[in-house]
C-alpha cells in the first residue's frame, strides 16, 4: 500500500526498505534456507536410517564414506547452522537492548557457527578422505 495515506517515505519505497533497514533479504533467506531444510532434514533421516540399520561405527563411516552421502550431509550442516544463526540475529536484534551485550552476541553468533560448520566439514571430509 503505497497510496497518500502510508506512512512510508518516498526514499523508503524506492529502496523498499522496511523499518528496520534491511529490506527483505533477511527474511527471503530464512524462507529458502527453511525450504531447503524441509528437503534435506528427511532426506538425511530416511538414508541415514536405512544406512546405518546395526548402528555400528563401521556403518556410520561406510555412509559418509560415499560422496552423495556426505554432499548432502555438508549441506545439511551449513544450510541449518546459516539458518540457526538468521533466527537467533533476528531474537538478537529484537530483544536484547543493551548496546555491548547485543553485540558480543551477535558476534558470537556469527564465530559459533562457524566454529561448529568448519569442524562438521572437516569431519566429514576426513571420513572420506582419511587414510
Amino acid at each position: 500500500m503505497n497510496g497518500p495515506r502510508t506512512m512510508r517515505t518516498a526514499l523508503g519505497r524506492v529502496r523498499n526498505h522496511g523499518a528496520g533497514g534491511e529490506g527483505t533479504g533477511h527474511f527471503v533467506a530464512l524462507r529458502l534456507t527453511s525450504i531447503a531444510l524441509a528437503i534435506l532434514a528427511p532426506w538425511f533421516v530416511v538414508s541415514a536410517g536405512l544406512a546405518l540399520r546395526d548402528g555400528s561405527y563401521a556403518a556410520a563411516t561406510d555412509y559418509l564414506a560415499d560422496p552423495l552421502n556426505a554432499v548432502g550431509v555438508i549441506l545439511l550442516v551449513t544450510v541449518s547452522l546459516y539458518h540457526m544463526s538468521l533466527g537467533m540475529q533476528e531474537v538478537v536484534l529484537d530483544y536484547i537492548e543493551r548496546p555491548l551485550t547485543k553485540i558480543a552476541l551477535l558476534v558470537l553468533n556469527a564465530l559459533v557457527p562457524l566454529a561448529l560448520g568448519v569442524a562438521a566439514i572437516f569431519a566429514v571430509l576426513s571420513v572420506n578422505f582419511g587414510d
